[in-house]
């Protein structure tokens, strides 16, 4: 009788640990995001801004296998400051893609696949105050929204 009770003690603590563990994985995946986890090879760059001050440069990685894709990144480093390094652009890789700078603090971003449209994922982004995460992961994120004024996103949030 005592092993019986004891089995259905752990399965009663199972049931109740396991739904707390993934809601707590997805509240942290979703509120918590950073882009402080990026790996990959380097694509373009370096873009020096107009004043000196900023440079960017374009990143990718490959995911998924034959089926898979690309993602692509864009980082600025603060020239006054190479430890703050900060990335403004989050999105899967089209085959057009560019980066000029508009103005002193502006950075635009061409991103897309000619003839589709629906695949532009072109932006201007300003430097210290928007980012751009495709599906907006990012703009969901408290730890980012502390670090920028405005997030956009392909997805209507």
């Amino acid at each position: 009788m005592g092993g019986k009770s004891y089995i259905f003690k752990i399965l009663l603590i199972a049931l109740l640990v396991v739904p707390l563990i993934f809601i707590g994985l997805v509240v942290y995946k979703n509120y918590f995001f950073t882009f402080n986890n990026l790996k990959g090879g380097f694509y373009k760059g370096p873009l020096i801004s107009p004043t000196k001050e900023y440079t960017a440069n374009a990143y990718y990685k490959v995911y998924g296998g034959a089926a898979g894709g690309v993602i692509i990144w864009v980082n600025v480093t603060y020239n006054n400051d190479e430890n703050n390094v900060q990335t403004i652009y989050y999105s899967e890789a089209k085959s057009n893609f560019s980066m000029e700078w508009i103005d002193k603090n502006t950075l635009f971003i061409q991103n897309e696949e000619p003839g589709y449209p629906n695949s532009n994922r072109s932006v201007r982004l300003e430097i210290g105050k928007e980012i751009y995460h495709e599906t907006g992961l990012a703009c969901k994120s408290w730890l980012m929204k502390k670090k920028f004024e405005k997030c956009l996103s392909a997805i209507k949030q």
